[in-house]
């Protein structure tokens, strides 16, 4: 299922949400022009900036002499790298679709906050699950699942308009769309935790990251609360 707009309404303009969709579609940029150098030096910058769990574990637990930074500043700048141009116009396409609904409830800055607070929760759940995997893990999709969380809690009654592939169109409530889509990567990430496929030789989709953004973000939304005069200049 592709989500390709949604009816809820918004009362301000998500200015957060745009910087957030511009800001990975330049770094994917630059990481093209790395690539274009040659292929090792765009896999040592996503070695170096991406999350490598067994790595981060190894500095976490006294087990390597690199500094802190090594293992936690790529908790964030993961969050901005992708593998493909696929993979970042599929979460941009999924962060317009329902980041500005959030962005309107919670207000700019907390709406800042709840993203990156997402993006680390996902970071560390795929941490804890895949301890030993030397694979880079990047992209915006824990974040973004936890505003997907956030959007499943507060709007489950809007209607997304979902294309089914190849041909078929239909409006379909948020709460089967997103739920559906929070099933499937658990099952995955449960089917591939039972197969020992940890990505340690290769690579492949970090459901549990998707999970673990979900999650955080369902509870967080319980946490933050509505801004002040969210419709004092709306529509309402």
């Amino acid at each position: 299922m592709i989500p390709l707009r949604d009816d809820q309404p918004s009362f301000s303009t998500p200015f957060i949400n745009y910087f957030l969709i511009v800001l990975n579609v330049l770094v994917f940029l630059g990481e093209l022009s790395v690539g274009m150098q040659s292929r090792g030096a765009l896999n040592a910058f996503l070695v170096e900036f991406g999350v490598v769990p067994r790595h981060t574990v190894a500095v976490l637990t006294g087990q390597s002499y690199d500094s802190a930074a090594t293992a936690i500043l790529p908790l964030f700048t993961s969050m901005f790298l992708h593998a493909s141009f696929l993979h970042v116009a599929g979460n941009m396409l999924f962060l317009w679709i329902f980041g500005d609904n959030v962005e309107d409830y919670l207000g700019h800055f907390r709406y800042l906050v709840f993203y990156l607070g997402s993006g680390l929760a996902a970071d560390l759940s795929h941490i804890l699950l895949n301890s030993s995997s030397r694979v880079p893990s990047v992209g915006a999709s824990g974040a973004i699942a936890g505003v997907m969380g956030a959007y499943f809690i507060l709007y489950p009654r809007a209607r997304v308009l979902t294309w089914f592939p190849p041909i078929f169109l239909f409006h379909v409530p948020a709460w089967l769309m997103l739920g559906f889509w929070f099933v499937g990567n658990f099952l995955s990430g449960t089917a591939t935790s039972i197969a020992e496929t940890t990505q340690t030789s290769g690579g492949g989709v970090a459901f549990w990251a998707h999970v673990g953004g979900f999650v955080a973000g369902v509870l967080m939304i319980k946490v933050f609360r509505e801004r002040p005069q969210r419709y004092r200049y709306g529509a309402w």
